[in-house]
């Protein structure tokens, strides 16, 4: 009888743990071992005989673990960064690693259009002002999204998703990118310009654009000046894209109407944001006193909420389901999502 796949499963909530559980009930020549805490050497000691190892990003693989995990063959890492793992080694020793590419395009998505929908109805001081029994209408005209212009800074999935939900509203759509996609600037009929064109033609700008040293502070004081004035701006990507002392400048001298903020500067640390829900990540972070000192959180144009938009059940459960899909796509020798050799 072939010996099972021995798969130990790290930093998991119990309803995690239940759910992996559930879905490869049926699956057999697996044994399962699971974790709610990161690979640790305590553990490391019990886990020589292991065959697959899936983590999120807390639990460092690097060489001090890899070398007492003697029969380890493949990480599935629950996240899409795999830095916390040493590539170089699994490389050599032929570990196979694979990741989470994507799981949340259309929940971010959806997130930016609400942020998009609550600016442009005011729905923010609408609701504020009902639930005090005030009914009058004095300072809460809106306007309309059809025929407005968005330009889209990026457009990876997410912003892709959200191109096709602003086209069916009836948008005309802008794109600044570095890799056109002339088949889906056909298809939702939107146009690729220069970053500064969009600056100046835009009714609403969305960054939807990764955080990195080329991309820090996008939006800065030089070019948010080229904003067409009134214009309102969405940021549901990463805080570190755009100069918070900018940003709050152009808010005050109008040149900014309004922003809806799912992410502010000081975020930029965060790698992944599942890392946002765990206890490692809270117990080091108070982004209360983040939010509570920071001026855009008073000021009345603009709408932040907490880096929540990546934050829907099923966007977490895909979290899950890739790893799984990771697993056993290994199991059957066709491994997916690779970004080992």
């Amino acid at each position: 009888m072939a010996s099972k796949m021995k798969v130990a499963f790290f930093e998991l909530e119990k309803w995690e743990e239940k759910y992996i559980a559930a879905q490869l009930k049926q699956e057999k020549g697996l044994a399962l071992e699971f974790y709610h805490t990161k690979v640790n050497k305590k553990d490391i000691k019990s886990l020589g005989e292991i065959d697959v190892l899936a983590a999120f990003i807390y639990s460092a693989i690097d060489k001090t673990a890899l070398d007492k995990l003697t029969k380890l063959k493949m990480i599935a890492t629950m996240s899409t960064g795999f830095d916390h793992i040493d590539l170089a080694i699994c490389d050599t020793r032929k570990i196979k690693v694979s990741n989470v590419p994507s799981y949340g395009e259309n929940t971010v998505a959806e997130h930016t259009l609400a942020l998009l929908l609550a600016l442009s109805r005011k729905l923010i001081p609408s609701v504020a002002r009902a639930r005090t029994g005030d009914f009058s209408l004095g300072g809460l005209r809106g306007f309309d999204l059809k025929g407005k212009t968005i330009g889209l800074v990026g457009l990876g999935h997410i912003g892709t998703k959200f191109a096709a939900m602003v086209a069916s509203l009836g948008m005309n759509i802008l794109v600044h990118d570095l890799k056109p996609n002339k088949e889906l600037a056909k298809e939702l009929k939107l146009k690729y310009v220069s970053l500064e064109y969009l600056l100046r033609n835009s009714d609403i700008i969305s960054l939807h654009v990764p955080y990195n040293k080329a991309t820090h502070h996008l939006i800065n004081s030089k070019n948010i000046k080229l904003i067409k004035r009134g214009a309102y701006l969405l940021n549901t990507a990463r805080g570190g894209l755009v100069s918070s002392s900018a940003l709050i400048k152009a808010l005050d001298k109008g040149i900014l109407a309004g922003a809806g903020l799912d992410v502010l500067e000081e975020e930029a640390f965060i790698k992944e944001e599942k890392e946002l829900l765990t206890q490692t990540y809270n117990s080091r972070v108070d982004l209360k006193t983040v939010l509570r000192n920071h001026l855009l959180l008073q000021n009345p144009k603009v709408i932040i909420t907490p880096h929540n938009a990546f934050n829907s059940q099923e966007a977490l459960i895909r979290i899950l389901d890739t790893t799984i899909d990771n697993i056993l796509a290994y199991k059957k020798k066709k491994p997916i999502n690779l970004v080992s050799r």
